[in-house]
């Protein structure tokens, strides 16, 4: 599933193409997604596109009657194509442009989203959101206030939306292992000084990862739209039993909230 960094630069890879263009038409092949797409979002027709935003996973397209939200789910994806280009099997919807060009949306798993939000108002899906990684009200404090008492897990708990948005398991596990806290140690447990190296880690883990997409993002009119993952120089991930970067142990591995996890038992504690 596409974490923070491959959804952001996907919006950095639409947003030249559609901000400040009017959408002619809105075709809808399959409603079937994660949730139905509403009828609703046909209001998105007429309006001109004001900005491509990010909150947590999702992108919004904005315009003066509301906006539409746009979740790329397991294995979604975004293009930008001529308006006339015959669409294939799993092209779900097609975002029609001004410029002759639209926005096209493939999803073989269909677990992706479209809906719509009128007016200024916020959508429920977006409601119970925690903070964003990169953004200030992401601090020590803020965490360690979260934190206080719980027990559950650091990896699981920095992964949980409504704490903080977008720490998916790639980014959990280089971000814990950077600042040397043992995965299944409780959160309230973490002392304020090592939350505070690992809210730095995490902001800039999930930095790199941006900059480095946008440093290779290629055109969206030329790719396949498909953000995958970075050729990151990943220090833990998807290396258990290779040796630690730091010390040469053997990297070990475990699943917590049943999703796999890597870390030096060594450094990390």
């Amino acid at each position: 599933m596409p974490e923070l960094p491959e959804v952001e630069v996907s919006r950095m890879g639409i947003s030249p193409h559609v901000t400040g263009q009017t959408v002619t038409d809105i075709v809808v092949r399959n409603p079937k997604l994660r949730w139905p797409i509403p009828e609703e979002i046909d209001q998105i027709k007429g309006q001109v596109i004001r900005r491509v935003s990010r909150r947590a996973k999702y992108l919004m397209l904005e315009t003066d009657a509301g906006y539409a939200i746009v979740h790329l789910g397991m294995s979604g994806s975004l293009r930008i194509l001529p308006a006339d280009t015959p669409p294939e099997k799993h092209d779900h919807v097609d975002l029609c442009l001004s410029s002759g060009e639209m926005l096209r949306y493939n999803d073989p798993r269909r677990f992706g989203a479209w809906l719509w939000q009128s007016g200024e108002g916020e959508h429920p899906v977006l409601g119970k959101l925690g903070p964003e990684p990169l953004g200030d009200g992401f601090t020590v404090d803020y965490l360690q206030g979260r934190a206080k008492g719980r027990r559950t897990a650091i990896k699981q708990f920095i992964m949980d939306n409504q704490v903080v948005v977008g720490v998916g398991n790639i980014y959990a596990n280089e971000s814990l292992f950077a600042a040397g806290i043992h995965p299944k140690r409780e959160a309230g447990k973490v002392s304020y000084q090592r939350l505070a190296l690992l809210v730095d880690e995490i902001k800039t883990v999930l930095a790199f990862a941006i900059e480095q997409g946008g440093t290779t993002l290629k055109d969206f009119k030329n790719a396949d739209g498909k953000p995958g993952y970075f050729a990151q120089e990943l220090q833990v991930y998807g290396k258990a039993g290779q040796p630690c970067p730091r010390c040469d142990t053997a990297l070990s591995e475990a699943k917590i909230g049943q999703r796999t996890t890597v870390f030096c038992s060594h450094c990390q504690r």
